[in-house]
């Protein structure tokens, strides 16, 4: 098993509800499966219960811990309980975010960009915060963000853009300024995907039945002609906090079907 005798934090580990998988619970199936012990955090108890429950199902089990990542207290909570219950840290996944309310700038409202901003950059600062020390002790650790290609393409999303570039420059420092304690940090940048949260929002803002939404969104995917799915993301996740990825850190890695390469038409 690839993670075997790890222990990891994985943040964001319920999903929107749909019909499909989300990331975080994908992620966090892949990683029991292959051998990792999770502390499993995410706002929504019910949510977060589902996930436990497929990974229960599998034979597998994992902590759970509802907390909210944009607070402070609750990422140092988090932390140690990983500690206390599971004795280390080697792993902190933090897999939140958002773009609700976001557009153009002149119409983007204060309250939407700060909102983004909390969850998508300062929780990822704050769960790192806390992690580092542990990991510094340990002289061993990884660090991965759940950006996005909109971090790197055009997009009239300005608040979830500059989020994610923001969460790319910190994997990037963080990889340099920590290499020296053997802990490595790289960035997951998911692009057009087939996961609840891209597409239920979606299918209701637009009136569209859901598959006319994934239709549209195939289109536009060099590879294929077709979306990637959660599981795409958690096999990237896993590859990462693997030592098969012991020499990859400070990367900012797209898996999205070639959509951020795409150049002109």
């Amino acid at each position: 098993m690839r993670l075997e005798g790890r222990v990891g934090i994985l943040v964001g580990a319920g999903q929107t509800p749909g019909e499909t998988i989300g990331n975080g619970r994908a992620t966090a199936l892949a990683m029991c499966r292959e051998g990792a012990r999770l502390l499993l955090v995410d706002r929504e108890p019910d949510s977060l219960e589902e996930t436990r429950g497929l990974i229960r199902d599998e034979g597998f089990d994992a902590e759970t811990l509802v907390a909210d990542a944009v607070d402070e207290d609750a990422c140092r909570e988090m932390v140690e309980q990983a500690t206390r219950r599971l004795g280390r840290v080697d792993l902190l996944h933090y897999n939140v975010g958002i773009g609700r309310g976001d557009r153009e700038l002149s119409t983007l409202r204060i309250e939407d960009w700060d909102l983004i901003f909390d969850v998508n950059l300062r929780g990822f600062y704050l769960a790192t915060k806390y992690a580092l020390p542990v990991m510094r002790e340990q002289q061993s650790g990884v660090i991965l963000g759940v950006s996005s290609v909109a971090a790197i393409a055009s997009t009239p999303l300005m608040a979830y853009k500059a989020s994610k570039a923001g969460m790319n420059a910190l994997v990037q420092s963080l990889a340099v300024l920590e290499g020296r304690n053997g802990i490595r940090a790289n960035a997951i940048l998911p692009g057009l995907m087939d996961t609840p949260m891209a597409i239920e929002p979606q299918a209701k803002a637009r009136g569209m039945d859901r598959e006319e939404v994934r239709a549209q969104r195939h289109r536009a995917v060099p590879l294929g002609r077709k979306m990637g799915t959660a599981w795409d993301i958690a096999n990237a996740a896993v590859f990462l906090a693997s030592d098969e990825a012991r020499y990859i850190s400070g990367v900012s890695l797209p898996v999205d079907g070639a959509l951020s390469a795409r150049v002109g038409g």
